[in-house]
């Protein structure tokens, strides 16, 4: 019973050994990332910097930057929990290992302590000729030597133990000094945090202070937004019409052909047809469309992101001081020239040049997926993409040296939050 229970609890410990090697390994990948991001968010706010010139970009990128930095201490938390979970297992495992130790010790001393008295050849025959009969004397001669095989598997296992037990403290010290130096990055990242929430406050303020020439960019970045949108908008309602039309030529067709049938047959007039429906579910009328729909819908929350890069602004209402837009999207920072993919296997809807940048938009059914600030496209209206196809390339603000795309879905004529849609 005492092996089975050893056993169970050494299956038990190589088992939570593997989840938290599994997840300490996610938590430090997800960390290093986290570390690179923030890195490359720095580089691009120096480059801004240098211009002496406040701006939404030096914002939006801080904020990005503090959020990062927030993640990043949730993540060292994450990882010092599992530490002292890991700690606490090891902590059992050494104790529980030492205990059977001394058991094993101590079973191998009274073995060691009855061999040596019945060391001698002659005591082992007397002891097996004393046996009143040959079952007691053959029962006699099995226990010497199975006393002898079971010294020498004692020896083994004790061994064995010991650099178990060698091998789980010298692991535990590891945890030790693992969680010593999470705690320092944590300080550190919690006092870089604030010094960046400080400098957040003064641009802020600065801002502030330049009211006038803050309105002005606003107004100029929804003056761009509200240009793209209608023309998105307008693009998305040809489709839209274009879609009843033809679902109207279908019903007619569908319906003459009934008509011809029943007057060949003399049957009574077929009934009117229902009229075409007008809202955007249109677009997945037909059984290709109605497929593609469901299928992009299903591949929610495991789509890749369109660039390689940092998601500098969310989607719907930011706020800046007392002045608020919306951004139908998200925005993506990346590297100058970056290449953008389609997120999903899909029909080009319409490539539009305004704001001196590249919108695509490709249709999924009844839905699309929109890349905004393009600056090069390689892909035509009417051309079919599939999943992870190069459409173009990312375009870079000259004025600000900032490479930065958008990227939206719109379920028929609404844009829905695209954070949900990609993998993270």
């Amino acid at each position: 019973m005492r092996f089975l229970k050893l056993v169970t609890f050494l299956v038990l410990m190589i088992s939570l050994q593997s989840v938290f090697g599994q997840s300490s390994s996610a938590l430090k990948k997800r960390k290093e990332a986290i570390t690179r991001e923030i890195e490359e968010l720095k580089r691009s706010r120096n480059k801004i910097d240098k211009n002496k010139k406040l701006s939404l970009n030096q914002i939006n990128l801080l904020n990005t930057q503090i959020r990062l930095r927030e993640d990043k201490i949730r993540t060292i938390n994450t990882e010092i929990k599992m530490l002292d979970t890991k700690i606490i297992s090891n902590t059992t495992e050494v104790i529980s290992l030492q205990t059977n130790l001394n058991k094993l010790k101590s079973q191998y001393s009274k073995m060691i302590v009855f061999a040596f008295k019945n060391q001698g050849a002659y005591n082992k025959l007397m002891f097996i000729f004393a046996s009143h009969d040959f079952n007691q004397a053959y029962m006699r001669l099995r226990y010497i030597q199975q006393v002898g095989t079971f010294r020498k598997r004692q020896a083994k296992e004790i061994i064995t133990t010991q650099i178990r037990l060698k091998k789980q403290i010298n692991e535990l010290d590891q945890n030790k000094k693992e969680k010593t130096n999470l705690l320092i990055d944590q300080i550190v990242e919690k006092q870089t945090l604030g010094n960046d929430k400080e400098q957040q406050s003064k641009i802020l303020t600065g801002l502030t202070k330049k009211q006038k020439e803050l309105q002005q960019q606003l107004s100029k970045k929804q003056k761009e937004a509200n240009t793209l949108n209608k023309a998105i908008q307008e693009a998305i309602r040809k489709e839209i019409l274009a879609a009843q039309r033809k679902e109207a030529e279908r019903r007619r067709l569908a319906a003459a052909a009934e008509a011809a049938s029943k007057a060949k047959n003399n049957t009574d007039k077929p009934k009117p047809a229902k009229p075409v429906a007008s809202g955007s579910s249109i677009l997945a009328s037909s059984p290709e469309d109605a497929k593609l729909s469901s299928s992009f819908l299903g591949s929610r929350g495991r789509m890749q992101k369109p660039a390689q890069g940092i998601i500098t602004q969310g989607f719907g209402q930011q706020k800046f001081n007392n002045v608020t837009i919306f951004n139908p999207g998200i925005n993506i920072k990346t590297a100058p020239g970056a290449n953008v993919y389609a997120v999903y296997g899909g029909k080009v809807s319409k490539v539009i040049y305004l704001v001196n940048s590249y919108t695509i938009i490709i249709r999924h059914g009844e839905y699309f997926s929109i890349y905004s600030k393009l600056k090069n496209v390689s892909v035509a209206a009417g051309q079919e993409v599939t999943a992870r196809q190069s459409i173009g390339t990312v375009a870079t603000d000259i004025t600000e040296d900032l490479t930065e795309m958008q990227f939206q879905i719109w379920k028929g004529g609404t844009p829905v939050n695209p954070s949900g849609w990609i993998s993270q």
